[in-house]
């Protein structure tokens, strides 16, 4: 059997797919915007239901079960966050081999897949959102061990490539091509075309790995960083993935190795404090729960449904020489004045206000970027007492 490409017949079948998956982007990311809050209330109170039984009782083994499964998703919803908002990469210059190697390396950890890595001296740096690339490529090596179920080998290819004259995608300039081959079980070429289409599976029904968002968020992350992504695939013997991006001009930073954490362990327990906190939400739900949360840690809480209402409340305490010791603002307001906003105005009346922003979008340059928007802290949703606290903690204390 010849390879078969993954190109539309023509540019309308071209155009075709990327509005449906622009349309489906948009969609998947209101509701999981909207799901996260839902979710914040649930993991929310669960966590804080967790603080009023006895930690041997079976309720709390009930309760750590259904935290657990929601923490599942939470991933869901971030995967979705990351479709939605693949058009929104923060580039720099990237070793895209070193970037590649370790996400390689992190994804197939405790399988029965090996890697091997093609000659790459000379490669290029990318210009790209290393943690996006990095979700991409961690959903092509997934699919590719995916279809090896008895084991095998992935090859990782590198070239570097100059496009002279523009494509449907590509716009002319340099890239490197990135070349992931698997020894799968290939793909049928009915298939061929629809395996970018969001919760499309070839999987059998009812198995249980598996959303179906995979390969859509990373044609999304790779469309979205100017790049391409194509298919070649034959049955028996095995499906290649080629990925182009674009290359950098400047030199490119050090990759951390995947899932390697820098921040030290944090305590399972949730720590109580004292002070008042005004909370702005749109949310009637999340006003509740952060009410209860704080007035079981020991903080006295006051709450604003935006921004403006926000402000003057906190002028407000200023004047009457009773001030809030810290406010917490999220950052999507429907219909308001929301935290980015607000803090600006917050920053205007008190420059030492200790602000922290809570928002459902965690790939919002502002949640990746907080302190230069001037906020002290992050809050992302959904979040748990233990989480919330600590950080509320720090906050109030400077510690």
């Amino acid at each position: 059997m010849n390879d078969i490409a993954n190109r539309p017949a023509d540019s309308q079948d071209l155009k075709r797919q990327i509005r449906q998956l622009e349309s489906i982007a948009a969609l998947s990311g209101g509701i999981a915007h909207d799901y996260n809050n839902l979710l914040t209330v649930i993991m929310g109170n669960i966590s804080l239901a967790v603080e009023h039984v006895a930690s041997d009782s079976k309720l709390s083994d009930l309760l750590e079960q259904a935290l657990a499964a929601s923490r599942v998703a939470k991933t869901l919803t971030r995967r979705l966050i990351t479709f939605s908002k693949g058009g929104q990469p923060t580039k720099k210059p990237t070793d895209i081999v070193s970037l590649i190697e370790n996400t390689a390396a992190f994804s197939l950890s405790g399988s029965n897949i090996r890697c091997e890595l093609g000659p790459s001296n000379g490669t290029w740096s990318a210009f790209t959102d290393p943690q996006q690339i990095g979700q991409a490529i961690h959903n092509l090596m997934i699919n590719a061990a995916e279809s090896m179920p008895s084991g095998g080998t992935v090859f990782i290819g590198f070239e570097n490539l100059t496009v002279e004259s523009p494509n449907s995608i590509l716009a002319p300039g340099r890239y490197i091509d990135i070349a992931i081959k698997d020894q799968g079980v290939g793909i049928p070429a009915e298939h061929i075309e629809k395996i970018f289409d969001p919760y499309f599976s070839t999987k059998a029904k009812g198995a249980v790995k598996g959303t179906g968002l995979g390969l859509s968020i990373s044609y999304s992350i790779i469309s979205n960083h100017g790049g391409e992504i194509t298919v070649c695939s034959r049955l028996g013997v095995g499906t290649t993935f080629h990925v182009l991006l674009p290359a950098s001009e400047s030199a490119a930073d050090a990759v951390e190795p995947a899932g390697v954490k820098k921040t030290p362990p944090i305590s399972k327990k949730p720590v109580s404090g004292k002070g008042r906190v005004l909370v702005m939400d749109d949310e009637a739900m999340i006003r509740e729960l952060t009410g209860n949360m704080l007035g079981h840690l020991g903080y006295e809480a006051d709450f604003a449904e935006e921004g403006r209402c926000a402000v003057r409340k906190y002028q407000a305490a200023l004047e009457a020489s009773v001030p809030y010791d810290a406010v917490i603002l999220d950052l999507t307001i429907k219909g308001g004045m929301g935290g980015q906003e607000t803090i600006k105005m917050l920053k205007e009346i008190d420059p030492a206000v200790k602000a922290i922003v809570s928002s459902g979008y965690s790939d919002n340059p502002v949640i990746a970027d907080y302190e230069k928007y001037g906020f002290c802290e992050v809050v992302a949703k959904p979040y748990e007492m233990v989480e919330f606290s600590q950080k509320l903690f720090r906050v109030i204390n400077k510690v």
